[in-house]
């Protein structure tokens, strides 16, 4: 494929991510705490993120298995990245879930995995095809250097908030829920979605490419009305819910 059509399928690929978000605003994914039995068949929770997950880094990786390696150290730390986020959500998040027993439908994990497919691989077959023209110099630009520090703050917080939410869940009690309290959890209701909007914002500020900008965009695009729908919850099920929670910045939205 020529970078021209290249450029053009990931920015139509990005103007989809805006175009779905009045969608995404007024439909909820029936999974989770939303899980809704009109979505039709369903798989075991851990499952089902399992498989959703994976293939993003075997997307990512599949370019570089067709033309090679483009012999450079950003490149390098950009895949080391991608593949230690999806490590985490693909196999130490799903062994410390306590689902319960709980169900997730076919129709998200096979959405699920057409995105992750979609990204990691328009990221992959950029960086392979060495068209950033990465050289040592860039891993002290101060781009990278920001992106970098802003990935591993976004990491940090998500894993955090994850960690807290899996700690208030009982086993066998799938269904039932507690208000997050503490740490982010003081100011907005998802923490853990502000950080993985942050996670991948830096990874575009380090890469400084278009598929890696897509990726951001698409990010905050399905998780912003995640988290708004997420606070809608928390205020409809407990009277008692801090007035003064935001659902994604604190203070602000």
């Amino acid at each position: 494929m020529s970078a021209d059509n290249f450029t053009w399928l990931v920015l139509g690929w990005a103007a989809l991510a805006v175009l779905l978000i009045p969608a995404q605003l007024w439909l909820t994914p029936g999974y989770g705490r939303h899980h809704s039995t009109s979505w039709g068949p369903t798989l075991d929770n851990r499952v089902g993120w399992v498989v959703m997950e994976i293939v993003s880094p075997l997307a990512l990786l599949a370019p570089f298995a067709a033309t090679g390696w483009p012999g450079s150290a950003a490149v390098a730390v950009f895949v080391t990245l991608w593949l230690a986020h999806y490590f985490q959500r693909s196999v130490i998040y799903p062994m410390t879930m306590r689902t319960g027993g709980k169900r997730i439908p076919l129709a998200i994990v096979a959405g699920a995995v057409v995105f992750n497919a979609v990204n990691g691989w328009t990221n992959g077959y950029y960086l392979a095809q060495g068209w950033g023209g990465y050289t040592a110099a860039w891993l002290y630009d101060p781009r990278f250097l920001a992106g970098l520090m802003l990935f591993g703050l976004g990491a940090m917080i998500n894993i955090r908030a994850d960690r807290h939410l899996v700690s208030l869940r009982n086993p066998d009690q799938p269904h039932h829920y507690q208000i997050p309290q503490g740490g982010l959890f003081r100011y907005v209701s998802c923490p853990n979605h502000m950080g993985e909007i942050l996670e991948w914002a830096g990874f575009a500020l380090a890469c400084w490419n278009l598929p890696a900008a897509a990726f951001a965009i698409w990010t905050a695009a399905n998780l912003g009305p995640r988290a708004l729908a997420h606070h809608r919850w928390y205020r409809a099920r407990f009277p008692d819910y801090p007035p003064d929670r935001k659902a994604l910045i604190p203070g602000l939205f």
